[in-house]
């Protein structure tokens, strides 16, 4: 018995409208944060660190989360120039895996992004010192009571805290399949180039 294959799922002139049209779907399906990643990033040993972060923007080119940037997984995306993602959706048996160089944004784009944040996210970004030891969860709050005093309206976004761009040069599509028959399709090209190779490969 041969497994189904749905050739619609994969259809697409480049990656950005596959990958959009997933994560409208999953937007659909999923009850919780469907753009949650899998972000990974290497220390300047070469150790690897991942951690669940919110992908925010989709542009024709690139892919945009925000953070600290003062983070460890700024400061490693920053001093490799790489970084990496996942991104799965359970109950659509689907996930996507980035591989691409970072750059940042701390222009307009972050301006923009943060000015929408609530209030109460948007003093918490100045109160933590992301990654930094803390001594007890009062000191936190302490701080964040403060910047709320400061920052009674109009909450400026700190220099520290911004956007991280990926801008991929690797995007795998995996769709579960009956027996472990899973599709997957990836597209590639080398930094700074607008054409994408694609191929199937085995499951």
């Amino acid at each position: 018995m041969e497994s189904k294959f749905d050739e619609k799922l994969f259809a697409g002139r480049e990656p950005f409208t596959i990958f959009r049209r997933w994560l409208e779907e999953a937007r659909k399906e999923e009850l919780n944060d469907p753009d949650a990643i899998a972000l990974a990033t290497v220390d300047e040993e070469g150790m690897p660190n991942v951690r669940m972060v919110l992908l925010r923007i989709i542009e024709d080119d690139g892919f945009i989360f925000f953070t600290n940037y003062g983070s460890r997984k700024a400061k490693e995306a920053f001093s490799s120039k790489k970084a990496a993602f996942n991104l799965h959706w359970k109950t659509l048996r689907r996930q996507i895996r980035v591989r691409g160089h970072v750059e940042k944004e701390d222009g307009l784009i972050a301006d923009k992004y943060f000015s929408e944040r609530h209030a109460g996210s948007q003093t918490a970004a100045w109160a933590s010192k992301q990654s930094e030891t803390l001594a007890d969860r009062k000191e936190l709050i302490e701080r964040w009571s403060d910047y709320q005093k400061k920052f009674k309206e109009n909450v400026m976004r700190p220099k520290f805290w911004g956007g991280i761009r990926i801008k991929p040069i690797q995007i795998e599509f995996w769709a579960d399949g009956q027996y472990r028959l899973h599709d997957r399709f990836v597209w590639e090209r080398k930094l700074g180039e607008n054409v994408w190779n694609v191929r199937r490969l085995y499951p």
